[in-house]
Protein backbone atom coordinates (compact mmCIF):
# COMPACT_ATOMS: atom_id res chain seq x y z
CA UNK A 1 0.00 0.00 0.00
CA UNK A 2 1.40 3.23 -1.23
CA UNK A 3 0.50 6.62 0.73
CA UNK A 4 2.24 8.69 -1.87
CA UNK A 5 -0.47 8.84 -4.13
CA UNK A 6 -2.03 12.02 -5.61
CA UNK A 7 -5.90 12.28 -5.25
CA UNK A 8 -6.24 11.92 -9.12
CA UNK A 9 -4.80 8.64 -8.59
CA UNK A 10 -6.82 7.29 -6.06
CA UNK A 11 -9.98 8.87 -7.72
CA UNK A 12 -8.68 6.74 -10.67
CA UNK A 13 -7.88 3.84 -8.77
CA UNK A 14 -11.27 3.84 -6.93
CA UNK A 15 -13.37 4.46 -10.83
CA UNK A 16 -11.35 1.32 -12.06
CA UNK A 17 -12.37 -0.62 -9.04
CA UNK A 18 -16.25 0.06 -9.91
CA UNK A 19 -16.16 0.79 -13.39
CA UNK A 20 -15.99 -3.63 -12.92
CA UNK A 21 -19.05 -4.04 -12.70
CA UNK A 22 -22.30 -3.91 -14.31
CA UNK A 23 -24.26 -2.09 -11.40
CA UNK A 24 -21.63 1.22 -11.17
CA UNK A 25 -21.51 3.80 -8.83
CA UNK A 26 -24.79 4.41 -6.15
CA UNK A 27 -27.19 7.09 -7.03
CA UNK A 28 -26.24 10.41 -5.23
CA UNK A 29 -28.87 9.71 -2.39
CA UNK A 30 -27.52 6.50 -2.01
CA UNK A 31 -23.90 7.49 -1.42
CA UNK A 32 -24.83 10.38 1.09
CA UNK A 33 -26.61 7.93 3.17
CA UNK A 34 -23.23 5.38 2.57
CA UNK A 35 -21.47 8.15 3.78
CA UNK A 36 -23.47 8.73 6.18
CA UNK A 37 -23.16 5.45 8.03
CA UNK A 38 -19.64 5.78 7.76
CA UNK A 39 -19.08 8.50 9.28
CA UNK A 40 -20.81 7.51 12.21
CA UNK A 41 -18.72 4.08 12.38
CA UNK A 42 -15.78 6.88 12.32
CA UNK A 43 -17.44 8.41 15.34
CA UNK A 44 -17.79 5.49 17.38
CA UNK A 45 -14.40 4.35 16.38
CA UNK A 46 -12.99 7.92 18.02
CA UNK A 47 -15.47 7.78 20.97
CA UNK A 48 -14.19 4.44 21.88
CA UNK A 49 -10.37 5.60 21.59
CA UNK A 50 -10.64 9.19 22.84
CA UNK A 51 -13.97 9.59 24.67
CA UNK A 52 -16.12 7.80 28.11
CA UNK A 53 -17.62 4.56 25.68
CA UNK A 54 -15.08 2.26 25.68
CA UNK A 55 -15.73 -0.91 23.45
CA UNK A 56 -17.50 -4.01 24.22
CA UNK A 57 -15.56 -6.84 24.24
CA UNK A 58 -18.14 -8.55 21.69
CA UNK A 59 -17.39 -5.39 19.34
CA UNK A 60 -15.93 -5.57 16.37
CA UNK A 61 -12.26 -5.07 16.66
CA UNK A 62 -12.37 -2.13 13.76
CA UNK A 63 -9.65 1.00 13.97
CA UNK A 64 -10.13 4.83 12.69
CA UNK A 65 -7.76 4.46 10.46
CA UNK A 66 -9.52 1.75 9.03
CA UNK A 67 -12.95 3.99 9.46
CA UNK A 68 -11.27 7.04 7.68
CA UNK A 69 -10.41 4.78 4.73
CA UNK A 70 -14.17 3.82 4.03
CA UNK A 71 -15.15 7.28 4.16
CA UNK A 72 -12.13 8.12 2.02
CA UNK A 73 -13.63 5.34 -0.46
CA UNK A 74 -17.46 6.30 -0.65
CA UNK A 75 -16.31 10.46 -0.68
CA UNK A 76 -14.54 9.50 -3.83
CA UNK A 77 -16.89 7.47 -5.19
CA UNK A 78 -19.53 10.15 -4.88
CA UNK A 79 -16.39 12.61 -6.32
CA UNK A 80 -16.46 9.86 -8.99
CA UNK A 81 -20.55 9.62 -9.80
CA UNK A 82 -20.51 13.41 -10.11
CA UNK A 83 -17.42 14.14 -12.25
CA UNK A 84 -15.99 16.00 -9.44
CA UNK A 85 -12.21 16.21 -9.36
CA UNK A 86 -11.25 16.58 -5.74
CA UNK A 87 -7.90 18.12 -6.16
CA UNK A 88 -9.32 20.93 -7.77
CA UNK A 89 -11.90 20.81 -5.17
CA UNK A 90 -9.05 20.98 -2.21
CA UNK A 91 -7.27 23.36 -3.81
CA UNK A 92 -10.58 25.98 -4.32
CA UNK A 93 -11.32 25.12 -0.33
CA UNK A 94 -7.67 26.12 0.30
CA UNK A 95 -7.75 29.61 -1.65
CA UNK A 96 -11.30 30.51 0.97
CA UNK A 97 -9.36 29.27 4.38
CA UNK A 98 -6.24 31.06 3.00
CA UNK A 99 -8.07 34.41 1.98
CA UNK A 100 -11.22 34.42 3.93
CA UNK A 101 -10.36 33.06 7.23
CA UNK A 102 -6.66 33.92 7.02
CA UNK A 103 -6.73 36.16 10.15
CA UNK A 104 -9.13 34.16 12.40
CA UNK A 105 -6.93 31.31 14.05
CA UNK A 106 -3.77 32.73 16.13
CA UNK A 107 -0.88 31.74 14.87
CA UNK A 108 2.10 30.55 16.52
CA UNK A 109 5.27 32.82 16.81
CA UNK A 110 7.77 32.25 13.84
CA UNK A 111 11.45 30.44 14.84
CA UNK A 112 13.72 33.37 15.16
Amino acid sequence: MNGDKTMKQLQQEVDAYIGQFKEGYFTPMELMARLTEELGELSREVMHEYGPKKKKATEDDNTIEAEMGDLLFVLICMANSLDIDLAHAHGRVMEKFNTRDKNRWTRKEEAE
